[in-house]
């Protein structure tokens, strides 16, 4: 009887061990499936804006994603904005004036009730630029987020038509800054 309740302790040991190493396999292997994410707030970039957008809401999250599949997601998720109006996004040294240097990684589009949802498929966490300075290849690592009117007159609603061109879109003629994350945590560093 004794070498009975022995036997049956020790397979207990054995099958409650395995299910704790199967227990440690699954949340190793469940880290590769549920990514780090990253949130971000964007509020407007000046106090006019703010005005002009009280309920505002451009909400980022970033799935990082690099090393299992080659890129990360970054999603924009906005309401409240002005109706059907287009933003560029851009990932910047610094998230306001004079934002350093930028890397633009597309639009979103708000629709007729002020909403606006974009994915992106690119690499985030590691993003920088590389430049000469002085002669010397300098890196900048760009952790900061920037949206702009993507119209020189998407922010005349605001602002008057006499407003700032400035060269954040493709066609070298955009309107201001109207989001940025200087207000929240900025995106992870290499």
């Amino acid at each position: 009887m004794t070498r009975l309740i022995a036997s049956a302790l020790v397979l207990g040991a054995v099958v409650a061990g395995g299910a704790v190493a199967r227990s440690a396999t699954a949340s190793a292997s469940n880290k590769n499936w549920f990514p780090e994410q990253v949130h971000l707030k964007l509020t407007p970039s000046t106090p006019q804006l703010a005005a002009c957008m009280p309920n505002v809401r451009v909400n980022v999250d970033v799935q990082l994603t690099t090393e299992r599949l080659g890129f990360d997601t970054f999603t924009v998720n906005a309401f409240n904005l002005p109706p059907n109006t287009t933003f560029t996004v851009f990932l910047l040294q610094q998230a306001g004036p004079p934002f350093g240097a930028a890397e633009y990684i597309g639009d979103f589009t708000s629709d007729w009730r002020g909403r606006a949802l974009n994915s992106f498929k690119l690499i985030v966490q590691e993003a920088f630029s590389s430049t000469l300075v002085n002669g010397q290849r300098t890196r900048v690592d760009l952790n900061q987020v920037g949206a702009w009117f993507a119209d020189p007159a998407g922010d005349d609603f605001c602002l008057g038509p006499n407003s700032p061109v400035t060269p954040f879109d493709g066609d070298g003629e955009a309107g201001v800054q109207a989001f940025n994350s200087a207000n929240t945590t900025p995106l992870p560093a290499p």
